[in-house]
């Protein structure tokens, strides 16, 4: 197997120090190579429609709880800001995706659905995006796709608690 990136910084930090243990930095460091490869090459199938991965994944936040939601809804499940997601909702309001209704009872609160022309983008694309991410990964056969997604589910998981808890 072909050596990586972060491997040779370790080997470089060993060197330099000699007794330090690099192994939160081999797990840290490759996750965040992985993170920054994966946002520049992950993203061509929405690019060519027009769409940001934040904007996908409000349509797709929409399409997967398949009833109307707030922009705040929209924020918690998406991970973004209030402010980020009224700026999306906006643009994805422009191109005919997404249709606002006012609340009832607090003029305030906006209720957000998928237009039939959203609909149908996501669907299409959703398909498209899965293959296309699924080749990124063609060279991690199936069993060890498994495993690292586990691996990385206890990770988040932990995280989720301890960055969590340091946020309130």
């Amino acid at each position: 197997m072909a050596e990586d990136i972060v491997a040779g910084v370790l080997r470089q930090w060993q060197q330099v120090h000699p007794g330090l243990d690099t192994g939160p930095m081999a797990v840290i460091g490759r996750l965040n190579r992985c993170s920054a490869l994966l946002q520049q090459a992950a993203d061509a199938p929405l690019r060519r429609e027009g769409l940001t991965r934040p904007e996908f994944d409000i349509l797709g936040t929409l399409r997967r709880m398949d009833r109307e939601l707030t922009p705040g809804r929209i924020a918690r499940e998406t991970f973004a800001s209030g402010a980020a997601v009224t700026k999306r909702v906006r643009q994805l309001e422009a191109r005919g995706l997404v249709a606002r209704r006012p609340d009832e009872r607090d003029r305030r609160v906006a209720h957000l659905s998928l237009t039939p022309a959203g609909r149908e983008v996501i669907d299409r694309l959703l398909p498209e995006q899965l293959r296309y991410e699924a080749a990124l990964l063609g060279g991690i056969d199936t069993d060890r796709q498994r495993e690292l997604s586990s691996a990385l589910g206890e990770l988040l998981v932990v995280l989720e608690g301890r960055l969590g808890s340091l946020l309130d």
